[in-house]
C-alpha cells in the first residue's frame, strides 16, 4: 500500500481531517481533533542509509502492538510516540493492504472509544461494518 493509498483510506474515516501542526513534512490524521495516525516520509535505519519509506504512525492496544511487532518486520514502536500504545508501519510494501486497513480501523476506533458517549454516537454510525 503506498502513501496515496494510505492516505485516501485514512481520510475515509467519518469525521476525518489531516492537518500538519508539525510542519510540512508530517501530515497529522484526527477525528474530531483527536489524532489517530500520523503519515511522514522518513529515512531508514542505519542498515538502509539511502532507502526512504513512508511511515504510518498508529494507535494500538499494548498487546497488539507487540504482537504485529513480532509479526512484521516492518512494525516497529511508535516513532517520537509513546512506544507501548503507538506503532510505526513502514510502508515498504512488505505488509498486505489488507492488514493495513485492519491497523487503521483499529487506530480509528481506539481514539474514538475514548471520547464522550455523545461524539461515539455521531461517528459510530458512519462507520462501515
Amino acid at each position: 500500500m503506498d502513501s496515496k493509498a494510505v492516505h485516501q483510506y485514512l481520510m475515509t474515516k467519518p469525521y476525518a481531517s489531516v492537518s500538519q501542526p508539525f510542519g510540512p513534512e508530517v501530515d497529522v490524521y484526527k477525528v474530531k481533533d483527536k489524532m489517530f495516525a500520523t503519515l511522514s516520509l522518513a529515512k531508514m535505519n542505519a542498515n538502509k542509509l539511502n532507502e526512504t519509506h513512508w511511515w504510518l504512525n498508529l494507535k494500538c492496544d499494548p498487546d497488539e502492538a507487540q504482537a504485529l511487532r513480532d509479526i512484521f518486520d516492518a512494525v516497529i514502536p511508535g516513532y517520537h510516540m509513546n512506544k507501548r500504545l503507538w506503532n510505526t508501519v513502514i510502508l515498504d510494501g512488505s505488509i498486505p493492504q489488507g492488514e493495513i486497513e485492519r491497523m487503521i480501523d483499529n487506530s480509528f476506533l481506539l481514539v474514538v472509544q475514548k471520547m464522550r458517549k455523545t461524539e461515539q454516537r455521531s461517528i459510530l454510525p458512519h462507520l462501515d461494518t
